[in-house]
């Protein structure tokens, strides 16, 4: 087995000629890779959509449970967009599509003081947000990446996409979302990463 590290290392040997367009582009330290390298902590979740559900839950006026029928059921988006990892590789041009992120908003209706949201995965891994750094266009619930329906490596069925903050912060294979009224760290949080996580910053490590 390829040590994650190891593979992060190959990919910045082989990465692509930068031009002085992706130089504006490409966050400090991070270098352009156009293959999607597979980084997991943990067992991958193998997630059927046959019993695959998201619950929205926490301070809503109004809780919901939604499987994967309804869930693809609802309005789809399409983004284009650059990601960074905070292991320093960056992919330029990236297409997601799914559900945005203000599309769940409008159903649950948060309740006046909900300010965070902790995203749940299957697999046990959460991450938190400051709830107005998702209440953007560009972020989504994404289930395909690339035209093809998002491979389970990458977070299939569904992952959250918020392309602003290091990918960490997006997580794969998401099956809650709660809103919060106070902040609390979520599991790379705990172990020293930043609490925000914005790569033009190099906010790497709290």
């Amino acid at each position: 087995m390829i040590d994650p590290a190891d593979r992060v290392a190959r990919l910045r040997k082989a990465q692509p000629k930068r031009t002085r367009e992706d130089d504006d582009r490409v966050p400090p330290g991070q270098f352009i890779t156009k293959k999607f390298p597979v980084l997991t902590y943990g067992p991958m979740p193998q997630v059927h959509t046959d019993t695959w559900q998201l619950r929205i839950d926490g301070a809503v006026e109004q809780e919901i449970v939604i499987n994967w029928e309804e869930f693809i059921s609802l309005p789809t988006v399409r983004i284009e967009t650059d990601i960074h990892c905070v292991t320093r590789w960056t992919m330029l041009d990236t297409m997601w599509e799914g559900v945005a992120f203000r599309e769940l908003v409008d159903r649950v209706r948060p309740t006046p003081d909900a300010k965070f949201v902790m995203q749940h995965s299957y697999g046990g891994y959460t991450t938190n947000l400051a709830l107005d750094e998702l209440v953007n266009d560009d972020v989504l619930l994404a289930h395909r990446f690339g035209g093809a329906p998002l491979e389970v490596e990458h977070g299939g069925p569904l992952r959250m996409v918020v392309p602003k903050l290091y990918f960490w912060k997006s997580a794969k294979w998401v099956n809650q979302i709660e809103f919060m009224t106070e902040d609390s760290l979520g599991f790379w949080e705990s172990y020293g990463y930043h609490r925000h996580g914005n790569p033009w910053k190099e906010e790497r490590f709290g």
